[in-house]
């Protein structure tokens, strides 16, 4: 037997409740951070140029649910300056094991020393993200039950959304039907009835799946908090080291943010593999003193006086000398002192004014180069770091470098970087890796750094270069090449600087350094770049 039939106004009060629910949902959100136009662009042209992001992703997304969603929360959180998290009520149910993981990424303290190095450089956030890859998996593994029942949170969310629009179906139905009076026949009424039944029983459900949803949650969350501290530490390590290491081969910043993204990742990855890899922070020491030493240095500077000496360089005229002057009776015997250069004058000690022509580096790089000294450091580092530090002061001066790698006689080859375009850390990169390998000879590099400063001679009229020759090794030179070595530096004027490295021998008065170099000076202790800061005061 049907029921009695109903009126209208009843009903729709009784459906009041969930044609409200219906009408009124909340909108739920996938993503967790808030993120605008332009920084989702960020996201989706860095996801599209980086194969790492992708090859994550499809990995990620054969396992577990929500995977894109969840990498797109980690790049956006550390990419942007101060982000912003929804409220965990405006996300999908299915998205709130991602709210968890992002929420907890955000609020370590390790997420903020990353977000240092990450935010605002795309590239960085995405290597961010992939240096937390092994701890996301791990996550997700873990937070597998509180996903399901995020699942079934979800499910039972869409059957009361609806449940509560079948109330509202059979309400517009029941209208259709009704008499003038407003009273609906009692089949329509049932099924209002019915429907509000249902809707009841399917919020039930919801309400009762979201508790269950959030006490798995719950359980998971100290879990997901300890290992996203431990991601973030892990990726700020990561961003620091690879930061480090751009600094340290002298690629600055700006230079990065004009890098298209595989260009740049292709030149950290060559850095993190190039043979001087491990020794980044001797090459970044190095340019930090010679910087250092750069910012010390007077150009002209009298120097320490250190005594009297004899000349007429009126500018040093002791003043018992002036008071001549002073006398009628003595002025003709200044004038005749000052034309014989017999004037008492200040006697000073200082650096030489630098040049003005290239700086070359002769760097050695013979078998013995390999060896290593205190710390573990080899040779061909520490040279290497000195020429690399040599050339920042070259680019400073605006002046043209060039470095010669040599060996044995039939052995050399020449990197030039001209002062006027930048050096590219391509090319840089090429003459730090090049190790020839064989014997040393002195006489094929400083002949071809002596027709360099020629060759600059000839076509800008610059002279003064300065010659550096850097190796471990001594070996003779011929009477004839000698005489005609000392014709070209009188010639060009320009300066040798001699490093012997672990060959104190080498570096003794009357050794062939000693005769052909200006300057020269013996480095044991390879960890100490300060052995070679007065090279930079006065080159």
């Amino acid at each position: 037997m049907g029921k009695a039939p109903g009126k209208l106004n009843e009903l729709a009060s009784l459906a009041g409740k969930w044609l409200g629910l219906s009408a009124a949902a909340p909108e739920r959100h996938t993503a967790a951070v808030v993120a605008d136009r332009f920084e989702q662009i960020a996201w989706r042209d860095t996801y599209e140029q980086s194969a790492g992001l992708r090859e994550l992703a499809k990995e990620l997304n054969e396992r577990y649910d929500y995977t894109t969603d969840l990498l797109t929360d980690a790049f956006l959180a550390a990419y942007k300056v101060s982000p912003r998290l929804r409220e965990r009520a405006e996300m999908a149910p299915s998205r709130l094991v991602n709210h968890q993981v992002i929420t907890s990424l955000v609020e370590s303290q390790e997420f903020g020393e990353l977000r240092r190095e990450t935010a605002g450089d795309p590239y960085a956030a995405a290597m961010a993200v992939l240096a937390q890859a092994a701890a996301l998996r791990r996550i997700l593994e873990r937070s597998g039950d509180a996903q399901e029942q995020a699942e079934r949170a979800k499910k039972a969310q869409q059957d009361a959304e609806g449940a509560a629009t079948a109330v509202g179906e059979a309400l517009q139905r029941a209208a259709d039907e009704a008499d003038e009076d407003g009273t609906v026949p009692a089949p329509a009424a049932d099924a209002v009835q019915q429907a509000i039944e249902t809707a009841e029983a399917a919020e039930a459900v919801a309400r009762q799946a979201a508790q269950e949803a959030a006490q798995a949650l719950a359980a998971a969350a100290p879990g997901i908090r300890a290992a996203a501290r431990n991601a973030a530490a892990k990726a700020a390590e990561a961003t620091r080291e690879e930061a480090a290491l751009m600094r340290a081969w002298g690629v600055d910043s700006g230079e990065l943010e004009r890098m298209p993204f595989d260009q740049r990742a292709r030149l950290a990855e060559r850095l993190r593999t190039s043979r001087l890899a491990e020794w980044a922070e001797l090459i970044g020491r190095f340019r930090q003193m010679a910087s250092g030493e750069r910012a010390r240095k007077v150009e002209n500077a009298a120097g320490e006086l250190v005594g009297v000496t004899l000349g007429n360089d009126l500018s040093r005229v002791i003043p018992c000398e002036l008071a001549n002057l002073g006398l009628p009776e003595l002025r003709a015997v200044f004038a005749a002192r000052y034309a014989a250069g017999e004037l008492m004058l200040y006697d000073s000690q200082g650096e030489q004014t630098t040049g003005q022509g290239a700086i070359i580096a002769c760097v050695d790089t013979s078998h013995s180069m390999y060896e290593a000294g205190p710390g573990g450091v080899t040779r061909e580092a520490w040279a290497k770091a000195c020429a690399l530090a040599l050339l920042d002061q070259a680019r400073h001066a605006k002046r043209d470098f060039v470095g010669i790698l040599f060996s044995a006689a039939d052995k050399i080859q020449v990197f030039r970087f001209p002062a006027g375009p930048p050096a590219g850390i391509a090319r840089v990169l090429d003459f730090a890796e090049t190790f020839l390998g064989g014997g040393t000879s002195y006489q094929r590099p400083l002949t071809a750094a002596g027709e360099l400063l020629e060759e600059e001679f000839n076509d800008a009229a610059r002279t003064r270069g300065d010659i550096v020759l850097i190796t471990d090794d001594e070996c003779g030179v011929t009477e004839e090449w000698m005489r005609g070595w000392n014709d070209a530096k009188h010639l060009l004027g320009f300066r040798v600087f001699g490093v012997a490295i672990g060959a104190p021998r080498a570096a003794e008065a009357d050794s062939v350094l000693d005769a052909l170099c200006d300057n020269l000076r013996s480095i044991e202790d390879l960890t100490d770049v300060h052995a070679a800061a007065d090279l930079f005061r006065v080159i």
